[in-house]
């Protein structure tokens, strides 16, 4: 995979991510929001988000309304896990940079922590 652009493991990825420029990383990230949330769903999308980016449910909003998303989507499904709509996932990633200093890091680890959904998409 190395010679086609990817890496072969999430070591060696997060490598390569740690040069690779801001706006690439914001690019990626929001692609892979989106390209995830077809296969597994709005709430494994966010739950994954919130675990890599370290955000409980009330900075989750924050950064989701941050990024310019509207607090009034912001809900739950029939079994109480935070949701919101699937065309504005791309709002987190301007949020997150709006509201932490560490936000690169963050994302990186979003990607990362995705390695094996990026090899299958």
């Amino acid at each position: 995979m190395a010679d086609t652009g990817l890496s072969s493991n999430p070591t060696e990825y997060r490598k390569r991510l740690a040069d690779t420029p801001d706006d690439q990383i914001d690019a990626w990230v929001a692609e892979l929001l989106r390209d995830v949330v077809i296969r597994r769903g709005i709430p494994k999308v966010v739950e994954d988000f919130r675990r890599a980016a370290r955000l409980d449910e009330r900075s989750f909003e924050r950064v989701f309304a941050s990024g310019g998303g509207p607090p009034a989507v912001i809900g739950r499904d029939g079994k109480g896990r935070l949701v919101v709509p699937a065309t504005t996932l791309f709002v987190l990633v301007a949020g997150i940079r709006a509201q932490v200093a560490d936000a690169r890091e963050r994302l990186i680890e979003y990607l990362v922590q995705n390695f094996n959904e990026l090899v299958y998409v």
